[in-house]
């Protein structure tokens, strides 16, 4: 799995001062990497010591320190002057947002959206926004000829549901080159509008494809000449598009920024700032819990060649729900992550085929007898897997009256089958065809495992109409792990290939065709967007909390 930035899981925003950043405390260790990735090591299996020639990843050690968690993390703004104070605020940028929404020219309301979403305050007014939204709508306001504002509406509306069509964009097009209007790069705000813009499009799109490619190459060329908060502007959407980031990563940019504008309203600004500290409070008592679940589950102990990695998995939950109120599905989404990490960790590194087999096969009875056919090695981990879930369906049975445990065995039971399958790909030196790799692929990356826990632990009614959509594994979200399965193997496919490992998307799109590792990369790029264009389009066909899964 792809690493997020760590920062933030301590960083503070003050009022007055420039942002401080307090990084936990970290161990210093290395690993330092072996020469060969294989090693016969004696494992125990019902007592008899079998010596077996193991691969190693190498990982680094975890540079986190639990004990750092459970000591120092403070919870400093929970005090109820802190919610007082931002109650205060809400109020009053609600008052401002009525205004904006009255006003007769749509770019200031567009505009004041925008930022309150990116400042992190989206989930606060989101119905003020959907009405306000609504509202534009039904007016009919005819949009300023300026290509920001349109640009703005367009990703607006679709990024809330709206239908909205492409068309909007042709009054900036030559229709005698059919092309756009060459004097559009003058417009630099304009231009990163429209490229962001432009990832909010559905396959078949063809003037938002040629929207994208028009504004990176305009950008790209701007992108030293501009003044500097417009430059950093532009280096900020080149690198990571908005429709790809991280809402949390993009608030702590984005008040930053927000805080040099000579437009900026210091209502809104202290209200991001406040909100921002008092979810960091929030996420910090999330992390301490977990890390005091980690530390006394005590799995590792058995499992020194496998990835700790319990601070990097409460990061992956933050980034799938970063609501404060969504503490309890954080932690159920860190659980899930940490374990099949350690999980996967086995299958692919040390585990021989018939070992990975044995434990598919205990997972798949969900016997707790199952246990005494596995090697020593893998026994703690199943028993931490296996009342982890029990204890999920526990507590969905006592809110909710509804026994998901056959439906959570299914999807670990998936999960498990995937990894067995690159397994046996790996030893009998079978080398699968993209097609094949991808279709293994979206469900050994874990995107559906994942979406499915999120579902169940957002939810506050859950049907069997919904599991059974979630488990037939449907295109929202197929395309979704598909991206993510691509995307995930640019940033880990040469270290796994060092080790032995099978061949990822990249190698597989070589072999099957010829080409080279460049042209190779550019196709699975070009494949990864394409599944992003699909995943938009079902996006816009559910409602929370299911589309709000991706």
């Amino acid at each position: 799995m792809a690493l997020l930035h760590l920062n933030f899981l301590s960083t503070k925003i003050s009022s007055s001062t420039p942002f401080s950043r307090q990084v936990p405390s970290r161990k210093s260790r290395n690993v330092e990497f072996t020469t060969s990735p294989h090693k016969c090591l004696a494992t125990t299996q019902n007592g008899v010591v079998v010596q077996t020639e193991r691969r190693s990843a190498n990982y680094k050690d975890n540079i986190w320190e639990h004990d750092h968690f459970l000591k120092t993390l403070k919870n400093d703004y929970t005090a109820e002057v802190y919610v007082l104070r931002a109650n205060i605020l809400k109020d009053e940028v609600t008052h401002i947002l009525d205004y904006a929404r009255d006003a007769s020219s749509p770019f200031a309301l567009l505009v004041l959206i925008d930022d309150i979403q990116r400042l992190g305050l989206g989930y606060i007014f989101e119905k003020n926004i959907r009405t306000a939204l609504g509202l534009l709508i039904e007016k009919n306001l005819k949009m300023e000829e300026s290509l920001e504002t349109t640009a703005l509406y367009f990703r607006l509306l679709r990024q809330h549901g709206f239908k909205v069509s492409q068309d909007v964009f042709s009054i900036f097009r030559d229709p005698t080159q059919n092309s756009f209007k060459e004097s559009l790069d003058q417009d630099v705000k304009g231009m990163v509008r429209l490229f962001e813009a432009s990832y909010l499009g559905l396959e078949g799109e063809d003037i938002l494809d040629e929207a994208n490619a028009f504004a990176r190459r305009h950008l790209l060329d701007v992108k030293g000449n501009a003044d500097s908060n417009l430059a950093e502007l532009v280096t900020h959407a080149l690198d990571l598009p908005l429709h790809h980031r991280i809402t949390r990563l993009e608030a702590r940019w984005y008040i930053d920024a927000y805080s040099r504008r000579k437009d900026v309203n210091s209502t809104l600004l202290e209200l991001a700032k406040l909100d921002y500290n008092m979810i960091q409070s929030t996420y910090q008592k999330d992390l301490i819990e977990m890390s005091r679940w980690w530390k006394n589950l005590d799995v590792m102990v058995n499992l020194p060649f496998s990835r700790d990695r319990l601070a990097e998995s409460f990061l992956w939950s933050v980034g799938m729900t970063d609501e404060p109120q969504y503490s309890y599905c954080r932690q159920v989404i860190t659980k899930v992550i940490a374990l099949v990490t350690v999980i996967d960790d086995f299958y692919d590194i040390y585990a021989t085929y018939d070992e990975a087999k044995l434990f598919t096969d205990a997972v798949e009875r969900w016997d707790i007898n199952s246990v005494e056919q596995l090697p020593d090695y893998m026994k703690l981990c199943f028993f931490a897997l296996y009342n982890t879930v029990n204890e999920f369906a526990y507590n969905v049975l006592k809110e909710h009256g509804f026994n998901i445990l056959p439906h959570l065995r299914k999807q670990w039971v998936d999960q498990c089958k995937s990894y067995l399958l690159e397994s046996k790909w790996f030893h009998t030196g079978y080398k699968a065809t993209l097609a094949e790799y991808l279709d293994n692929g979206c469900i050994s990356v874990a995107g559906p495992l994942l979406d499915f826990h999120v579902y169940v632990s957002m939810t506050p009614r859950i049907t069997k109409e919904a599991l059974d959509y979630l488990q037939g594994y449907p295109d929202l979200i197929r395309w979704s792990s598909m991206a993510f399965r691509i995307v995930d193997d640019f940033g880990t496919s040469e270290d796994e290939l060092a080790r032995g490992d099978v061949p990822k998307a990249i190698q597989c799109y070589m072999h099957d065709t010829g080409v080279s590792f460049q042209v190779a990369r550019e196709q699975l790029r070009h494949l990864a967007n394409e599944a992003w264009k699909k995943q938009n389009r079902e996006q816009g066909f559910f409602e929370s909390p299911l589309r709000n899964l991706m």
